[in-house]
């Protein structure tokens, strides 16, 4: 089982709900710790409008493309990955393949076990809609039973953390000393930091965020968490994605 620690105590911004750290990017890593920097892809059109994407595909929009090219100047600036990873959906690809043309790396490794949840007959609604036309599905998604799917072919939640933190952490045991990329969605991340920590919330995580994380023999450590310092100019929805939504 994994095991987590949260360094330097990042402090939670009120307003919109993001940790940061204010320690730079390092120089090395350590040499039995994977560095894994977990951005979510830019912002989508569904996501603006409010629609539930699920496993569906949408693509970036105008603020969407300009939070990936800020990701990508930005990592650029740091230390050079030794890969980067996305998932298969479109939304996470294109924002890898942004971060991989300024950081010098050729290729994007496609891992499609860190995509979205499956989230069933609710994929394509509007939010607000789910209740009254998927009442099923919509309370699936709302229970405290982690292991109740999704009507409609949706993950449990359950199945959703497994698979989230088996694909960290088998990067993680091939990049040992090293740092890498790994684009992917709210429901991964908030899987995975719910999963790890054992906490009751992982706060909101914004389109084009940058979360930071050791792993080493399956220990879990949180460097800095939904960092969005980076898009200051360019800006991000506000609501982010904290469990209340589908994004």
């Amino acid at each position: 089982m994994a095991t987590c620690l949260v360094s330097n105590e990042p402090t939670l911004n009120p307003m919109v709900g993001i940790a940061t750290v204010t320690d730079e990017a390092p120089i090395e890593v350590p040499h039995d710790v994977a560095e894994i920097v977990v951005v979510r892809h830019g912002e989508t059109t569904w996501n603006a409008s409010g629609k539930i994407q699920g496993q569906l595909e949408s693509e970036l929009n105008e603020i969407g493309w300009k939070q990936a090219e800020a990701i990508a100047e930005r990592l650029s600036k740091e230390l050079k990955p030794a890969a980067i990873y996305s998932s298969n959906l479109m939304r996470a690809k294109n924002t890898a393949e942004m971060i991989a043309k300024r950081c010098h790396i050729d290729e994007v490794i496609v891992v499609p076990e860190l995509k979205e949840r499956h989230v069933g007959s609710l994929q394509g609604y509007v939010w607000g809609e789910i209740k009254e036309k998927e009442p099923e599905a919509c309370n699936a998604f709302f229970s405290i039973q982690n292991d109740l799917e999704i009507p409609g072919g949706g993950e449990s939640f359950d199945q959703l953390c497994e698979r989230s933190v088996a694909a960290l952490e088998e990067i993680a045991s091939r990049h040992k000393g090293e740092r890498v990329i790994v684009v992917t969605h709210g429901g991964v991340l908030r899987a995975v930091y719910l999963s790890v920590t054992q906490e009751p919330s992982a706060g909101k995580i914004m389109n084009g965020s940058l979360n930071v994380l050791h792993l080493s023999e399956k220990k879990w450590q949180f460097k800095t968490w939904s960092d969005v310092s980076h898009l200051n100019e360019v800006g991000f929805l506000q609501r982010g994605f904290n469990g209340d939504s589908l994004q």
